[in-house]
């Protein structure tokens, strides 16, 4: 393989890895605080997306995507309040079963406002065709943005739950509902943020892929996969591992298109996760707790 072209497929797997290693990161900080495996959090990139397009005959490119953001995350809250919160010591299945719906609930209204129709956000910097030159092969800049943007948010929020009161209130939670609950912490305010906060970096992330990938009614639901697989490849509740092992489910797409149909391309990730699944259901990066998920 020539070198070009492997740095093509490199460059590719990295942006989509990143992609799903924010998916997977949202999966965690619901699951971290609430042991909840939210699978509406595609939606949330999808909504971020489409509403960013849709903003943007009103107002600037980033101020679309700021508003996009907020009410995302307003919706966000508005899931946990609505359907969340009420109940009352939910098994895994039946809170799996409840966020399916809710997914299928999101999607079908974003059909209703939007369409079947694909759209896309401009791209940040030049056009379609403009590129950057790195050891030889053309990138185009949006791929830079993508890694970068995400780069970031995966640096704040490891930063945000190490150093910030609101991020170490939200592990205590995780660690121990009731002794948090003690300790004066609001549980329910924090289990509503956490919401809002995997809704909010879904939808930037959304926003910022749009140019590249493109946004449609759907694309919430192949994107929940990847980063279900990714989240369990890391690890249940592990950012750091999900954020390797959505480098390697992107690096091993980007390669299987060589060798394999592109049809075949989510078969890949299937693969993966039924493979992790029956041999490590912990995860790569995971303790043995996430191998829970296995009772059900």
């Amino acid at each position: 393989m020539e070198l070009s072209l492997f740095l093509q497929y490199l460059f590719a797997g990295i942006t989509y890895g990143i992609i799903y290693a924010i998916v997977a990161i949202g999966f965690n900080i619901i699951y971290n605080t609430t042991g909840i495996i939210n699978f509406a959090q595609g939606e949330f990139l999808m909504l971020g997306g489409m509403i960013s397009i849709s903003l943007l005959h009103f107002m600037p490119l980033p101020a679309a995507i700021t508003v996009a953001v907020v009410i995302t995350m307003l919706v966000g809250a508005l899931i946990e309040i609505v359907f969340i919160r009420w109940i009352e010591n939910p098994s895994v299945l039946r809170m799996i079963v409840i966020t399916i719906g809710i997914s299928i609930i999101i999607r079908e209204a974003a059909l209703h406002i939007w369409g079947e129709s694909v759209r896309a956000l401009p791209y940040f910097i030049g056009s379609a065709v403009t590129s950057v030159s790195i050891l030889g092969t053309k990138i185009s800049p949006q791929v830079l943005i993508v890694i970068g943007v995400c780069s970031v948010v995966v640096v704040f929020l490891s930063f945000f739950f190490k150093f910030t009161s609101i991020g170490r209130e939200m592990r205590a939670c995780a660690a121990n509902r009731r002794a948090a609950t003690l300790c004066g912490i609001n549980v329910k305010n924090m289990v509503t943020f956490s919401f809002m906060l995997s809704a909010g970096i879904g939808a930037l992330a959304g926003a910022v892929m749009s140019p590249i990938t493109y946004s449609q009614y759907d694309n919430g639901t192949g994107l929940a996969i990847k980063g279900f697989t990714v989240a369990i490849m890391g690890g249940l509740g592990n950012s750091p591992g999900a954020v390797a092992a959505g480098l390697m489910l992107g690096i091993i797409e980007a390669f299987s298109i060589s060798v394999l149909p592109l049809a075949f391309q989510d078969a890949v990730a299937i693969a993966i996760l039924l493979i992790i699944l029956f041999i490590r259901p912990h995860g790569l990066f995971g303790s043995s707790e996430a191998a829970r998920l296995k009772e059900f």
